[in-house]
């Protein structure tokens, strides 16, 4: 297994709409794993395709606290099963460090294939469909600062770019 890098905001790789996968097979096997130790190693709960510079639709995910709950969605698709939503504070491994509340619908139903290529559904609600939800935003190109002001968004931004910079 091999640690990826992950792209940070404002980098414009990040804005592309990923593909669906047309295959699954053991190198995409092979890119969930690394998605994995890449995710677990940062640490986060959720990784979209799309952080890793690789635009498909493929998201890893494990809500536990012990890394005991690995969870494949490979082309995900969600529908909103209620007008209500729910405010999370979200964060991101692609805007290290920053934490904003956003509004999601608080059930989805969820469908997807999972690493073996086989159809599931389930439905979801608390963290769970906010982190897919928020997953399925990397892969249409959005990020969780496109849902706040403009101005937070522009701060995040300028703080992101000069850490950048003086990793340079």
């Amino acid at each position: 297994m091999a640690k990826l890098e992950i792209l940070e905001f404002p980098d414009p790789r990040l804005r592309t709409v990923a593909k669906p996968v047309e295959k699954v097979d053991d190198e995409l096997r092979k890119l969930i794993d690394d998605m994995f130790e890449t995710m677990y190693d940062a640490p986060g709960i959720g990784l979209a395709a799309s952080q890793v510079n690789v635009h498909i639709r493929l998201i890893v995910m494990d809500l536990s606290e012990d890394k005991s709950e690995p969870r494949v969605f490979i082309n995900p698709e969600i529908t909103p099963l209620t007008d209500d939503t729910a405010p999370y504070e979200e964060g991101c491994l692609s805007v290290p460090g920053f934490y904003e509340k956003v509004e999601r619908p608080a059930r989805v139903r969820i469908k997807a294939l999972d690493r073996d290529g086989n159809t599931f559904e389930e439905e979801a609600d608390e963290l769970l469909a906010t982190c897919i939800q928020h997953e399925i935003d990397h892969l249409d190109g959005k990020l969780f600062v496109d849902y706040v002001s403009r101005l937070k968004r522009d701060r995040i931004r300028k703080k992101l770019e000069k850490i950048h910079r003086q990793r340079a």
